[in-house]
């Protein structure tokens, strides 16, 4: 099934209902989302885009992201969603590496040239395409490509999460089970990329005839999320826990309670007990976790809005701490170091199997065959679940750094770092942060005659790596920690990263 057919379908009921929004302002029905993006997809066709060719999205959120995105799969090809923070080296990296032929960017993009081209989604090519002839949904299997999610690993190159058809209706039929039912006259609202968890939550609201609600604000802003909630609510969205952070403290500061929001979905870093405490007192019962990945995108655990709220329970302290029950279409299991499953309370890797697990990495056998094992996904986080399934993450196997909800990934920053003269050795980690999640720390082995100048290595990092990469405190040291084999003790420097963090 092409999980495009939900918009034609919804078009048919519900054309007549707004569909895309920019700020408060209705910029499409239904009926027309549906037209733009038949339209697009005869152009992609005319283009030479075939089913299954992969079609890059580097752009931030706007009403065209999600015409351009259902365009993709109308036309049955492959979208290749980029986070907009990347530099663009790292951009046309995954561009190169996905064989994408065609490009959506919002402006001048830094991307090399594509055999069907880069079209600006504001310009007048991309609105003349949208004129182009409508196209029918073309038909394809649920496991045909329909996104490649394009994640990392502590080896540093980014890996492509082969996300199919069937992952996505799975994932979507595993929120309304599980997480939220949107109810009639709900509005999503995109204040986090679409090129990651906010984008996978938009076939369900699609199903469910929504609105889409793209904010004009550049970045994350609290005071228009309150605003458009009011005039436009009910409304749901995906948050980050910093972003849950910074909208109580705003909220709290005007006064507001938050009127029109209905759901927060909130996960992608840790969360604080602190704050969805001081929020839920704030907001009330609008709250619910997920806990997933790339690999098993937004559907591994839910923390539903009464476990969240409610506290009676003799144990619901440490239930807030946990990511939730298994949902509906997984199963969860946490395997001990010979991949034997352990009993409740037992601690090891989490492995997840069902429905919405990826089928493998685009184009490497190696990393699928190690990351899926006779259909479970290892997913490198540690954890422990109780006897009535409630399971809490005890670590990260890996290194990646979680800040404002996005993945850094230690290897990339230090490759750029290393690639500076005046930097010997380096090892980055992150440190807790109130405002963040967490906050990059770079340790720094100096070359001979060389002293730290953060000023320099902050505007070198900017020519190799996305701005957000860039680390927000350096230390320089005599050596880095090391145990016998050479390998740096990444958790001693963690601790180091604490003590100057809180200095």
């Amino acid at each position: 099934m092409n999980i495009a057919l939900w918009l034609e379908r919804t078009a048919a009921k519900s054309g007549d209902e707004p569909a895309l929004l920019l700020g408060d302002a209705v910029v499409g029905s239904y009926r027309a989302f549906f037209r733009e993006a038949g339209g697009l997809a005869t152009a992609l066709r005319e283009a030479g885009i075939e089913p299954g060719d992969r079609v890059a999205l580097f752009m931030k959120n706007c009403p065209q992201y999600l015409i351009a995105l259902y365009a993709v799969w109308i036309a049955a090809a492959v979208a290749v969603p980029i986070n907009a923070k990347l530099h663009p080296k790292e951009a046309s990296w995954i561009v190169d590496d996905s064989g994408a032929k065609l490009a959506f960017v919002d402006g001048k993009s830094g991307l090399g040239e594509l055999s069907g081209g880069i079209v600006d989604v504001h310009g007048a090519a991309f609105r003349q395409m949208l004129e182009a002839g409508p196209a029918a949904v073309r038909s394809c299997r649920p496991d045909a490509l329909a996104w490649l999610f394009y994640t990392s690993g502590t080896t540093g190159r980014p890996k492509g999460v082969e996300i199919t058809h069937g992952m996505l209706a799975a994932m979507s039929l595993s929120y309304l089970s599980d997480v939220d039912a949107i109810p009639e006259g709900t509005a999503a609202y995109y204040a986090a990329p679409m090129s990651h968890g906010a984008g996978l939550y938009a076939p369900v609201h699609v199903l469910r005839g929504a609105r889409h609600i793209c904010p004009k604000a550049a970045n994350f802003d609290p005071d228009e999320l309150l605003d458009l909630s009011v005039a436009c609510g009910p409304t749901s969205m995906f948050l980050a826990p910093t972003m849950v952070r910074r909208l109580t403290d705003v909220a709290r500061a005007r006064g507001s309670r938050g009127d029109g929001i209905a759901t927060i979905v909130y996960g992608g870093g840790p969360m604080y007990r602190a704050d969805i405490e001081e929020a839920v007192d704030w907001f009330g019962p609008k709250f619910v976790q997920i806990y997933g990945q790339g690999e098993c995108p937004m559907s591994i655990t839910a923390l539903s809005r009464a476990d969240i709220t409610d506290r009676s329970h003799r144990r619901w302290r440490e239930r807030l701490v946990s990511v939730g029950r298994a949902q509906s279409a997984v199963e969860v299991a946490i395997g001990g170091e010979d991949g034997t499953v352990l009993p409740a309370g037992g601690v090891g890797e989490i492995m997840v199997r069902g429905l919405p697990v990826m089928r493998g990495y685009w184009n490497n056998p190696e990393a699928s065959a190690a990351t899926v094992r006779d259909g479970w996904l290892m997913t490198g986080d540690v954890g422990m679940l109780d006897a009535d399934g409630y399971l809490t993450l005890q670590d990260r196997s890996k290194d990646v750094i979680i800040s404002g909800g996005t993945n850094i990934y230690p290897r990339e920053v230090e490759e750029a770092l290393l690639s500076h003269p005046s930097v010997r050795e380096v090892s980055v980690v992150g440190a807790p942060s109130a405002e963040w999640g967490e906050d990059i720390v770079a340790f720094v082995v100096l070359a001979p005659g060389h002293t730290l100048d953060t000023a320099a290595l902050s505007e070198h990092c900017l020519g190799e790596i996305a701005r957000f990469k860039r680390p927000k405190l350096y230390h320089a040291v005599a050596e880095l920690p090391k145990n016998n084999y050479g390998k740096v003790l990444k958790t001693e420097l963690r601790t180091m990263a604490k003590a100057l963090a809180d200095a």
